[in-house]
């Protein structure tokens, strides 16, 4: 019934399913394969989302993503004694640059597969180019430091937030900036560009915590920083009874107008690409991740459902994106910013002056990037270059193990 209500939608829908492929070749070797086929059992959105790299970015992000997502399954296994886990993580660096001393088996599923064979994914990242080795092992070592540093520690300050999205996703934006720097695709600059990177990571991961409240909750999983929700309630499982309701809506929209803030952040960042494969890959889960921000604003069904955008929807926005470049991001980060302003307009309550000044400054931003022509930063035709990707609404961030959360 949704595609009757937004026929548009359905089109869209019909387009990415008829330019989905597959990014493998037949000259791939057997190890290279291992690796894209394990790369879309243990995580299909992101899978879809590097397909249309050129050779090169989608080698390396894609043994960057199934390194770290190795390390985060040790990190992710409850069954583990700490005694083990620790020293593992500790010396996954050494391990990932001497195949033969890896011998870590741990987790369940597909995620064990991985690791019990993950001497063939060594085999691939130390075919890279220097570089790009240089750069994965950098970023991993960086975030199983950080991820240990939360071993048993509660998200209490709004410091502890930020620096705990910072190591399980703000340092992935670091790794890729880099990259693109490397790969001479994007200017140099970005191998510099810590900052407004590590709010590309932090937008997309404070995203998935507030919207993921329930499901963490029911798995005794707490990523909201005490510092916040202890300001509306004094246990955190309150939010979930409905006679709370009032006070969970606000203690949801302080959280969202904080990921807002990253906005801005964002919209320079993408501005500055210059390769349309880069910039697709880096703007669309920004997009749907706006697109969910504006959802979970003042939506009480945060607390009792899983709040979700329409796949239809999701095609919508991807293919304008990938046809329109900037301009069609500006537009809708713009026409989400105005909903969460809209929203925020009809609330009475302290937070909601906060959160129409994070949405303004988006507008503002977006409206700003518009008169400069910024759709001539990225072609307007950039999907005649075969850049169509499927992408779902959890693309957006790495993993989410249970006390660092690194997307899924």
């Amino acid at each position: 019934m949704q595609y009757l209500r937004h026929p548009d939608e359905f089109s869209a829908m019909v387009r990415v399913y008829l330019a989905k492929k597959n990014p493998q070749s037949t000259s791939l070797s057997d190890d290279w394969k291992y690796c894209y086929d394990m790369l879309g059992k243990v995580s299909r959105s992101f899978a879809a989302v590097i397909q249309n790299l050129g050779d090169e970015l989608r080698d390396s992000i894609c043994v960057f993503y199934l390194v770290l997502r190795a390390l985060d399954t040790i990190e992710d296994d409850t069954t583990l004694d700490m005694a083990i886990k620790i020293p593992w993580m500790e010396n996954f660096g050494t391990a990932v640059m001497c195949p033969e001393e890896f011998t870590f088996d741990c987790g369940f599923g597909d995620e064990r597969l991985l690791l019990q064979n993950f001497r063939r994914v060594l085999v691939c990242f130390h075919s890279l180019k220097k570089e790009y080795q240089e750069i994965i092992l950098d970023i991993t070592e960086r975030m199983s430091s950080g991820m240990r540093e939360f071993f048993g520690k509660r998200i209490t300050t709004m410091d502890d937030y930020n620096l705990y999205c910072h190591y399980v996703a703000g340092l992935v934006g670091v790794g890729l900036s880099k990259m693109f720097a490397t790969s001479r695709l994007e200017d140099a600059s970005y191998a510099n560009m810590d900052s407004i990177a590590n709010s590309m990571g932090l937008f997309l991961q404070k995203v998935n915590i507030i919207r993921d409240y329930l499901e963490d909750y029911n798995d005794k999983r707490y990523f909201w920083p005490d510092e916040i929700w202890k300001q509306y309630a004094t246990d955190f499982g309150d939010f979930t009874d409905v006679k709370n309701s009032q006070q969970a809506v606000a203690c949801l929209n302080h959280l969202v107008t904080d990921a807002l803030s990253h906005a801005t952040d964002c919209i320079a960042y993408l501005a500055g690409l210059r390769a349309p494969r880069n910039f697709n890959f880096c703007a669309i889960p920004q997009v749907m991740a706006m697109a969910t921000l504006a959802e979970i604003y003042d939506n009480p069904r945060v607390f009792t459902s899983v709040v979700k955008i329409r796949r239809g929807l999701t095609a919508k926005m991807m293919l304008d994106v990938q046809d329109n470049g900037m301009q069609a991001l500006c537009g809708w980060f713009e026409h989400y910013a105005t909903a969460i302003a809209a929203k925020a307009k009809r609330r009475t309550d302290p937070g909601a002056s906060a959160a129409l000044s994070a949405a303004t400054a988006v507008i503002d931003a977006c409206r700003s990037h518009t008169r400069k022509g910024c759709d001539g930063v990225v072609s307007r035709f950039a999907a005649a270059v075969g850049l169509v990707s499927v992408v779902v609404i959890g693309a957006s961030a790495f993993f989410k193990p249970p006390m660092a959360l690194l997307a899924q």
